[in-house]
C-alpha cells in the first residue's frame, strides 16, 4: 500500500463547488476526505502521511483528454509502417508518462482512419498497452472514423474512410478487447442507425464529427443516441440561417455535448462567449486533439504519415498547407478558456468533470470521498505543481521548493496556518 497523502492549504475545485483553504486526504489510491483549515489543524494523521503544501494553488480533478493523437514525438499515429507498429506499445506508454507531466491523469488515444487491416492492427496495439502505463491512465480507444464524410475530411485521407460496415465494426470491437470508448461518425451516412444500435449495446459513446450533416440528419442521429460531437465548428457543415446544419443542431439542442479545441486558432476565443451563452457548462468538453509532434524538440515532424509544420498556432500539412491538427496541452487549454470568458471552475470542469460524465467514467472527474485519487494541482499562473494518479504522485515539480514534508516535520512547525 502507498503512504497516505494530504494535500493542504489549497483551493479545492471539486467539480461542482469551490472550497477555499481546504485539504484533501488520499489513502490507498482513493480520496478519503476533504476538510477545512480548522479541521486540518485539529486532525491526527497516520504517522506515515506525506504532506503537500499547495500554497494556495488549485487542487482539481485530474485532466481527462478524450481526443488526443500524441505528444512529444510519441503516440498512436503509427503511419502504417512496420517500424511504427513494432514500437507502438512503447510509444503509447511513453505518451502516458509525458502527459502526466502536463496534469493529464487519463486519456483516450485517438486513432486516425486507416485501411481495415491496418486499423485493426492499430487497435490491437493500443489495447495491448492498457494496464501497463505508469503515467496517465489509458481509458480506452477513440476511433476518429472510419465512418466519416468524404466531404469533411480535414487532414484525413480519402482512401482510409469506409462506408458503414457492421462486420468491420465487430472486428474492431474484438481487436480492442472491448476497449473502444468513443467513436467519431458522420450521422448522415447510410447504415448509421444500425451502427448506432450496435454502439449502444457495447457502451460506445458516439459523437458527430467530420460530418456534412444537415439539421435533419443531426436530429435523426440524436434519436439513436449520437449526443456528443467532435471538435465543434471544425470539420462539420457550418451554421446557415436557412438550415442550422450540424453546428446549429449542436448549439440549439441542450442534449448535445461538444468537444472544443481551445487553442485560439481552431476556434476564435471570442466564440467561447457564444458557446457559453448556448451550451450549459456541463456540456462542454475541452480536448487538445494534439498531434504526435506537439512540443517535439527536433524535426522534421510527421502526422498521419505526412510531413507537417507548426505555424501560426497549428500544425499544417507541408504538401498543401491544410490544417493538420493542434499543438495544444490541457493546461494551456484551461488557461485559454479562462481568457475566453470561462470562470476557473467551469474551465476545470470542461477538462475533467465533463469528459468523465460524457464518457461515463464514474470513478473520476470529481473530488469526492470514494473516488479515485486522480488529482492535479496547478497555481494561479497555470503552472503544474503536482500530479497524482490513483494516489501515486507521478509528477511533483514543487518538491524542489520544499513544499512536501513528513508528518514528523509538519508537527515540528511546518504547518503554515
Amino acid at each position: 500500500m502507498s503512504k497516505p497523502v494530504c494535500l493542504y492549504n489549497g483551493v479545492v475545485l471539486t467539480g461542482f463547488a469551490v472550497m477555499e483553504r481546504c485539504a484533501v486526504l488520499v489513502q490507498d489510491g482513493i480520496i478519503s476526505d476533504i476538510f477545512s483549515q480548522k479541521r486540518f489543524e485539529k486532525r491526527h494523521f497516520d504517522p506515515d502521511t506525506v504532506f503537500f503544501d499547495a500554497q494556495g494553488a488549485y487542487i482539481t480533478p485530474g485532466f481527462i483528454d478524450t481526443h488526443i493523437h500524441g505528444y512529444g514525438g510519441y503516440g498512436v499515429d503509427f503511419d502504417n509502417t512496420e517500424e511504427a507498429f513494432a514500437a507502438g506499445e512503447e510509444s503509447v506508454l511513453s505518451m502516458s508518462m509525458l502527459l502526466a507531466d502536463l496534469g493529464v491523469t487519463a486519456f483516450n488515444p485517438t486513432l486516425y482512419p486507416a485501411k481495415p487491416e491496418q486499423l485493426i492492427r492499430a487497435v490491437k496495439t493500443v489495447a495491448s498497452a492498457m494496464g501497463k502505463e505508469k503515467g496517465a491512465r489509458i481509458m480506452g480507444i477513440h476511433l476518429e472514423g472510419p465512418f466519416i464524410s468524404p466531404s469533411r475530411l480535414g487532414v484525413q485521407k480519402l482512401e482510409t474512410i469506409h462506408p458503414v460496415d457492421i462486420n468491420l465494426m465487430e472486428k474492431l470491437w474484438e481487436a480492442s478487447e472491448g476497449h473502444i470508448v468513443n467513436m467519431t461518425v458522420a450521422p448522415e451516412l447510410k447504415g448509421m442507425r444500425e451502427l448506432a444500435l450496435f454502439c449502444i449495446k457495447k457502451g460506445i459513446v458516439m459523437q458527430a464529427g467530420h460530418t456534412d450533416a444537415e439539421y435533419g440528419n443531426m436530429l435523426e442521429g440524436m434519436q439513436v443516441g449520437i449526443l456528443h460531437s467532435t471538435h465543434l465548428f471544425n470539420a462539420m457543415r457550418r451554421l446557415d440561417h436557412r438550415n442550422p446544419n450540424a453546428v446549429g443542431a449542436i448549439l440549439i439542442h441542450n442534449e448535445m455535448s461538444c468537444e472544443i479545441i481551445a487553442d485560439g486558432f481552431h476556434v476564435h476565443l471570442d466564440l467561447l462567449k457564444l458557446l457559453l451563452s448556448n451550451k450549459h457548462n456541463d456540456k462542454i468538453v475541452l480536448i487538445t486533439d494534439s498531434l504526435k509532434p506537439t512540443e517535439q524538440k527536433e524535426g522534421p515532424f510527421f502526422a498521419n504519415g505526412e510531413e507537417v509544420v507548426f505555424r501560426d498556432g497549428a500544425f499544417r500539412r507541408v504538401s498543401d498547407d491544410v490544417i493538420a491538427g493542434s499543438g495544444l496541452t490541457m493546461i494551456r487549454g484551461i488557461q485559454n478558456l479562462v481568457t475566453g470568458g470561462f470562470n476557473i471552475e467551469d474551465a476545470v470542469r470542461a477538462a475533467s468533470t465533463n469528459p468523465a460524465n460524457v464518457m461515463r467514467y464514474t470513478n473520476q472527474g470529481t473530488i469526492i470521498p470514494g473516488k479515485l485519487a486522480d488529482i492535479t494541482v496547478f497555481d494561479h499562473n497555470f503552472n503544474i505543481k503536482l500530479v497524482m494518479v490513483g494516489g501515486n504522485i507521478i509528477n511533483n515539480p514543487a518538491m524542489n521548493d520544499g513544499v512536501c514534508c513528513s508528518n514528523k516535520e509538519l508537527q515540528s512547525g511546518f504547518n503554515p496556518f
